[in-house]
């Protein structure tokens, strides 16, 4: 929706595109520093802040709709997503074991994670009535008004840290943050199986392209990627069970993916679909497997790092997938992404004790 206000505003697809990297540049800058901040001081409070970060980087595009402030606004957007980052993980995980429930940690990230999809599906939705009603402007100020409303669900958070239990320095929470990366062969292998395996979503933004290349006519394109959606939010609301198979299931969807991408039909993307469904239950077991790990006074800071290489693994993707359309159609792309997957699989299965 937005890409097409930044066409109608007269910008290029050099400038569109420029927004996006300033986007992920944006978020790779305050990732990491977002979560030691979240480590030395609050987490609750950077949850309260992220979601009007959000607000005001929407609030520029809809009333000051120009390259410099569309930037500002993307920058301001990368930076309520960093903030967030690691930051809520952390809280809620510790909030959890505090009372003594830290095995539903996986549940509830999981449900919110498909509570979040579910949202995204809703909004789409109401955007076209709401921009046929009031344009940009309308879309543009239910944007400010449902991000603001985060404000108070992240002020609403249980913080139950003492002063005591916080490092006094930010300095110091980066060394012991950097101590434990060293010392903890365990917890590196962790975060890069969280990076590889969220890295996956990256993908979803091309599978209308890859609907269409499997043979689907415009009017069956949006139907197709809302199977797809409805694969992920399954995969979200089963996140927590059966974490222990989590090498094996990992295996299949990569094997699901690569046939149902390949086939060259249609039908191929209900494949797809359970494929992406179990990356999305994939994700919340390694990244529960990373909790677990890691100690209660560099979660955050350790969350982002992961965080950070998710990122990195996104915009990989993107690019291969940029440069292979050169030479590969949507279908044999997906293929070959679902190789390095079988590889995390394997790590998955031998990190399980």
């Amino acid at each position: 929706m937005y890409a097409v206000l930044f066409a109608d505003a007269g910008l290029s697809g050099a400038e569109i595109s420029s927004l996006f990297i300033l986007w992920s540049v944006s978020s790779f800058l305050i990732d990491i520093p977002s979560g030691i901040w979240a480590d030395a001081y609050s987490r609750r409070l950077l949850l309260t802040l992220a979601p009007g970060l959000t607000a005001a980087g929407y609030a520029l595009w809809t009333f000051l709709p120009s390259y410099p402030f569309f930037a500002l606004g993307f920058v301001l957007w990368g930076a309520g997503g960093a903030v967030r980052s690691g930051a809520l993980q952390a809280l809620v995980y510790d909030e959890l074991t505090r009372l003594g429930r830290s095995d539903a940690y996986g549940r509830l990230m999981g449900r919110s994670r498909a509570i979040a999809t579910t949202a995204v599906m809703a909004a789409t939705a109401l955007a076209s009535p709401v921009l046929h009603a009031g344009g940009y402007r309308a879309v543009g100020l239910a944007s400010v008004a449902v991000a603001l409303l985060g404000v108070p669900v992240g002020r609403s958070f249980p913080e139950s840290r003492g002063d005591g239990e916080r490092e006094e320095r930010y300095g110091a929470v980066l060394r012991s943050g950097l101590a434990e990366l060293r010392g903890a062969p365990g917890i590196r292998r962790g975060m890069l199986v969280v990076a590889l395996v969220s890295g996956v979503d990256a993908l979803e933004e091309y599978i209308p392209l890859l609907a269409k290349a499997n043979g689907a006519g415009a009017a069956n394109v949006p139907l197709l990627v809302l199977i797809v959606t409805a694969g992920i939010t399954a995969g979200g609301w089963l996140g927590g069970r059966g974490t222990v198979r989590a090498g094996p299931v990992l295996a299949v969807a990569a094997a699901l993916l690569a046939v149902g991408s390949g086939s060259g039909r249609p039908v191929g993307l209900v494949a797809v679909a359970v494929a992406f469904g179990a990356f999305q239950w994939a994700i919340v077991a390694a990244d529960l497997r990373l909790q677990e790990r890691v100690s209660d006074g560099a979660r955050a800071t350790l969350t982002s790092v992961a965080g950070f290489g998710t990122e990195i693994v996104a915009v990989l993707t993107f690019a291969g997938y940029g440069l292979g359309s050169s030479r590969l159609g949507a279908g044999p792309l997906f293929a070959l992404a679902a190789a390095p997957y079988v590889f995390v699989a394997i790590a998955m299965w031998r990190s399980r004790e």
